[in-house]
């Protein structure tokens, strides 16, 4: 009977994966193979370093190649590890070190980087490793501070986890203090090191691995230096094959085109500028808070050069000739071509509506935030801040409000509300008055019901009336109006007084005698005070 030549174990897990498998040391190399069929297999030529530490399946075996790539095996038993070591150490002669974990609880330590990794060590042992190349985004949060964010729900889920039935780390941050000397090109000088602030230099450590891990090709085009208006500031926008990323001076995304559900492409009332609008699933975060929509805008005379880094072959078969190999055209056009192109997305553009002005969009406020509502074909979209998106289908009335026709009104605007089916209210106010005929018009045109209201406890009454009832109101809308809505309306506003009230004020008689207020008013009264004070 022949001598083995390899050294197997059973019941090791791969990574993530919850499928069991044989994990076998061989001359050759390193295998992995699960009842499933799925198999991993590692070179002995690739092998750099192995380790052996505790794990959250037993005991870990940590592969660590000569490109940086590591491989974890987990679900070894402690009386392994001295069959393990003695066949790595034949075979590929490479010791497997031992390693301990930090269980100190500290949290505060030192950082250290190892291929697309970052490992953060306590008192010289590692306490727990985070793989960068997972990770979607870097930002500086505040001062002193590197945010680190992993979770975005569009990347396809490792083989093997469920994601209802495990938890996943969204972000870290960590607070960088202190100074550290600047690495100066220039060895020779004898002048002091300059120093730079510590968490600088460990944002751009991180953002360099993420570009490493993330840049497997190189980009087909860049667009510098483009306004953002929500969320704000200027960014630069990498186009890759499957992502794109924003990369500015605090915040650096990574972004799937898989994620792009919806684009917009509007011109702004004033012809000037340009909008163009993406929409997010899942949205984009910053911190607490997150983004469903990117707003850019581009000054709509301004033009762009530019040439993808792609060749004809790819243009032809890959993009089936959708997009061209140069491109000199105004910018707003050019990025919105190409977005197209690669996310498959249909750019969205202003319909029939027009404003009083002739304007594709009406000027108003939501809360506190001015902005413009542009009326869609199918939805509306509110811009900038904050962007809202409202289908047609899911409105159940627009309830117009403080539209005076008669010439007494003194108000020059009105407010306009989306009573949604879904139970939310949606008001945009601070409307000129002349907007009022174009937009009551569109809304007729696509069928979305509408109601006047003259003040707010108007405005419950209506929305408290069936759809049954609504006939019933419109005949008798005189005696409504005339009847119980004005004696709702206007003793409120002081106006209207009832016949009770009426009947009160006549049998009030301030001559009587015994009455406390006619004695107020009685001129004996003030001649009984003088007497009493000369008293």
């Amino acid at each position: 009977m022949s001598e083995r030549r390899y050294t197997e174990f059973d019941s090791i897990h791969c990574g993530v994966q919850a499928d069991k498998g044989r994990f076998r040391i061989a001359p050759n190399g390193i295998g992995w193979k699960a009842g499933s069929g799925k198999t991993t297999v590692i070179g002995a030529d690739d092998l750099k370093k192995l380790s052996w530490n505790r794990g959250a399946r037993g005991n870990q075996m940590r592969v660590l190649l000569k490109d940086n790539t590591i491989y974890k095996f987990d679900g070894f038993k402690s009386d392994d590890f001295e069959e393990a070591k003695d066949a790595i150490k034949m075979y590929y002669k490479i010791q497997l070190e031992q390693k301990e974990l930090s269980v100190r609880g500290w949290n505060w330590g030192k950082t250290d980087f190892q291929g697309s990794n970052l490992i953060f060590n306590v008192a010289n042992k590692p306490m727990f490793e985070l793989p960068l190349g997972q990770a979607i985004g870097t930002n500086k949060p505040g001062k002193n501070e590197v945010a680190i964010n992993f979770v975005d729900p569009g990347q396809p889920v490792p083989d093997g986890v469920n994601p209802k039935e495990v938890d996943e780390l969204m972000d870290v941050t960590f607070y960088v203090p202190g100074t550290v000397a600047k690495e100066s090109e220039n060895k020779d000088n004898d002048e002091e090191d300059e120093e730079v602030n510590a968490d600088m230099v460990f944002y751009e450590n991180v953002k360099s691995k993420l570009e490493f891990s993330q840049m497997t090709t190189e980009n087909i085009v860049q667009f510098q230096e483009v306004l953002c208006l929500t969320p704000r500031g200027r960014y630069n926008i990498d186009m890759y094959q499957d992502f794109l990323r924003l990369r500015g001076k605090t915040y650096d995304y990574k972004i799937l085109y898989s994620n792009i559900i919806k684009l917009f492409l509007l011109l702004k009332p004033d012809e000037m500028h340009v909008m163009f609008v993406i929409g997010l699933d899942p949205p984009l975060r910053q911190g607490q808070t997150k983004y469903p929509f990117l707003v850019f805008q581009f000054v709509r005379e301004d033009e762009i050069d530019v040439e993808l880094n792609l060749d004809e072959a790819t243009l032809a078969d890959k993009y089936e000739n959708k997009l061209h190999k140069h491109y000199d055209a105004p910018t707003y056009e050019v990025v919105s071509t190409i977005f197209r192109s690669l996310t498959n997305r249909k750019v969205t553009v202003p319909g029939s509506y027009r404003s009083h002005h002739g304007a594709h969009a009406l000027k108003c406020s939501m809360k506190a935030n001015e902005g413009y509502l542009y009326p869609l074909e199918k939805s509306f979209l509110f811009i900038p801040k904050p962007p809202t998106f409202i289908p047609h289908n899911e409105i159940g009335v627009v309830t117009f409000s403080r539209v005076d026709t008669t010439s007494t009104g003194s108000s020059r605007t009105f407010d306009m509300k989306f009573n949604m089916k879904g139970g939310n209210d949606i008001q945009f106010s601070s409307i000129n008055r002349e907007e009022y005929a174009n937009i009551e018009d569109f809304l007729r045109q696509k069928r979305i019901k509408v109601k006047s209201v003259k003040n707010e406890e108007t405005i419950v009454s209506y929305a408290e009336l069936d759809d049954e009832d609504e006939d019933v109101d419109d005949e008798e809308d005189g005696d409504f109006g005339n009847g119980r809505k004005k004696r709702r309306t206007e003793p409120a506003a002081g106006t209207m007084i009832d016949d009770e009230d009426s009947e009160t004020d006549e049998d009030f008689a301030p001559d009587e005698s015994g009455s406390e207020v006619a004695e107020e008013y009685d001129s004996e009264v003030e001649g009984s005070y003088d007497e009493s004070e000369n008293d």
